[in-house]
């Protein structure tokens, strides 16, 4: 049995990842912002309070989980952004919000559990990134968002090159397009599909293939 944590594991892609990974029978934790709001969603998976945004609530995590080895750490939460964000008029406010969430949030989050992990053998680390931070894809609208699931590759990028010498397996991921409340219903697959693919990708990356940008459907991505 694998210790699975998750954070933004109470909705969309994060929730339907920690449903799949407990009913396959590993110990699964999720963060949250908001434990109230979860309801009965997640019966029998262990829930705590978390914003990747703040620091204290971070640290707070890493003191709960203090004595947790883990296994796999999936930084999943996100947020899509402010409404107004293109190149020529930028919620700025938005834009460092999302910054906080997508970017730095995935690394206080493994900064803080990196004990966890390495006393975990064979533990893995992976990002739900995207697509649409890739550098090689050229478009420009939601550039807040776009701009901080690119931040977000380097940065796991960078996880990989340190960690590797640690013995942990690290990996950005595209989830796809989604049909949940940021992906809208109009996306190309629903969450259990994108966990489904998301779980093989994990279960395939190693420390030989470690730094790379996957797709959930296995196809590795250019940066």
């Amino acid at each position: 049995m694998a210790v699975v944590f998750i954070t933004g594991g109470g909705r969309g892609i994060g929730q339907e990842l920690a449903l799949q990974y407990a009913a396959a029978g590993d110990r699964v934790i999720v963060g949250v912002r908001d434990s109230r709001a979860v309801g009965n969603r997640l019966s029998g998976i262990e829930v705590l309070e978390l914003d990747v945004s703040d620091y204290a609530s971070v640290a707070a995590l890493a003191r709960a989980l203090s004595a947790v080895d883990i296994d796999l750490l999936i930084n999943n939460a996100g947020v899509i952004g402010p409404s107004q964000q293109s190149a020529r008029q930028m919620d700025f406010s938005g834009f460092a919000e999302a910054l906080a969430i997508n970017t730095l949030g995935p690394l206080r989050v493994t900064q803080a559990l990196l004990p966890n992990l390495r006393r975990a053998p064979n533990a893995k680390l992976a990002v739900l990134t995207s697509k649409m931070g890739s550098l090689s894809y050229a478009k420009s609208d939601r550039v807040a968002y776009r701009a901080s699931k690119a931040a977000a590759n380097k940065v796991t990028q960078c996880l990989a090159t340190d960690l590797q010498e640690e013995g942990i397996a690290v990996a950005a991921i595209h989830p796809g397009w989604v049909r949940t409340e940021m992906g809208g219903a109009d996306a190309d697959i629903d969450a259990a599909d994108s966990a489904v693919g998301i779980r093989t990708v994990i279960a395939n990356i190693s420390l030989s293939n470690t730094g790379r940008f996957w797709n959930y459907d296995g196809a590795e991505l250019a940066w």
